[in-house]
């Protein structure tokens, strides 16, 4: 049997011809990416082994993104310890305040993730980079303090679940409800440990931002992994971004899979995850009409420009609807900047809405947007457990950019059509 895409990258990096799945194998890292809550266990844990230097110091990257700006002392702490230990050892890639952003949307606008790269990162959404087609996965702190220490990391070689592409989005759908179908069919754990491999001529209909969406919640999946074939819009979104050389890989004729899922484009819909898990999917007609109190645009899954296009598309010449609180979070300074540029910013300055500096804030009931007890919020977050934006009794709607525009201009669950 041949290899699939991820298998092929891990037996690169592992310096071996071949490798299945279930096999065990340690591999060279090509970056060791950690943020401003798990990079300070890693760092006690660096410390603790008695590391004294660090592999490569740029092929490390610090980001401070979940509780910045600082939301209270104990997140200004957090940071403290990862800024002592940037400087220290002259990590090249380190994102503060005022140059930060969320972290898996700076990784690929800063060219730090390239085709054919093995990245691990202490973070669940690292997966983010296989839309450009790296093998990317999260780990724990102590893995990550051993990467940055010895430029290497063990893995189980994962099997692979083939989710074939077809047709083309219609209007007002995105790369959000294609994953959110897809984790609405196997469910969160459908395909636990496994790489999510796309393929089929609906790529093609795909922007790399809809692949950078879809691949980030491979995890809501269960998956190791999701990886995106390498094409000429992948291409494109690197020329500018990365210099360095780079291999292309594509999965053998004969790659083994465990399953293939087809997902025609076409028959999709706006779809919205209910409470509290992504796989409670359901097409948004059928809970229009629901009431909400907030709305977030935003977080590493949808705050990239393209994201902010069309939410202002939504929400040109209206008004946030009074009983709702509408925060647009940029996941960069550079897409705060080409928002200005752009008049965006003002648009939803214009509609009522607060426009925050780039943080993961409320996704993860960080700050900038709590829930209070018996709140609903619609954001274009990846995950809405129990509590997962503030009070246990509070509940998160997944969306899409466009449909969650849309809610803050209804006041409740609604369609795009409807308000545009």
């Amino acid at each position: 049997m041949g290899m699939t895409m991820t298998q092929k990258i891990l037996a690169a990096h592992a310096g071996v011809d071949k490798v299945s799945a279930g096999e065990l194998i340690e591999a060279r890292l090509d970056l060791a990416l950690g943020n401003d809550v798990t990079s300070p266990v890693a760092i006690e844990e660096f410390e603790k082994a008695g590391f004294d230097k660090v592999f490569d110091t740029e092929k490390i990257a610090l980001v401070l993104d979940h509780f910045t700006p600082n939301k209270d002392i104990k997140s200004a702490e957090l940071c403290k310890t990862v800024r002592s230990f940037a400087r220290e050892y002259k990590i090249k890639h380190f994102y503060d305040v005022g140059e930060m952003g969320v972290e898996h949307a700076l990784i690929p606008e800063k060219g730090l993730a390239a085709p054919g790269e093995l990245i691990i990162g202490a973070d669940s959404h690292t997966c983010t980079y296989g839309a450009l087609g790296a093998f990317s996965t999260g780990v724990g702190s102590t893995d990550l303090a051993a990467g940055m220490y010895s430029g290497k990391c063990w893995f189980k070689v994962p099997g692979a679940i083939y989710c074939k592409l077809t047709g083309k989005l219609p209007e007002w759908v995105s790369g959000k409800d294609v994953v959110l179908s897809l984790i609405g069919k196997i469910g969160v754990s459908g395909a636990l440990y496994k790489s999510i491999e796309y393929g089929g001529d609906g790529v093609k209909e795909l922007s790399v931002d809809d692949r950078l969406c879809i691949a980030n919640m491979a995890i809501e999946a269960g998956a190791k992994n999701g990886i995106f074939p390498v094409d000429d819009a992948t291409l494109e979104y690197l020329k500018g971004r990365v210099t360095r050389d780079f291999t292309v890989y594509e999965p053998d004729k004969d790659a083994e899979y465990e399953s293939v899922i087809e997902i025609d484009l076409g028959s999709l819909e706006p779809t919205v995850a209910l409470p509290h898990l992504p796989e409670n999917t359901k097409p948004v007609r059928d809970v229009k009409g629901l009431k909400i109190n907030q709305v977030v645009i935003g977080s590493c899954t949808n705050g990239r420009l393209s994201d902010m296009r069309i939410a202002a598309q939504v929400l040109k010449g209206k008004k946030v609807h009074p009983n709702v609180r509408a925060i647009i979070i940029p996941a960069t300074q550079q897409i705060y900047l080409d928002m200005i540029k752009e008049g965006l910013t003002e648009i939803f300055i214009n509609a009522g809405a607060a426009v925050s500096t780039p943080t993961c804030g409320p996704c993860l009931g960080g700050h900038m947007g709590i829930l209070a007890a018996g709140e609903r919020a619609v954001a274009t977050t990846n995950r809405n457990f129990i509590g997962r934006m503030g009070h246990t009794e509070s509940e998160v709607y997944l969306a899409s950019p466009a449909v969650a525009a849309a809610c803050a201009v209804a006041g409740e669950i609604a369609l795009p059509r409807d308000v545009v």
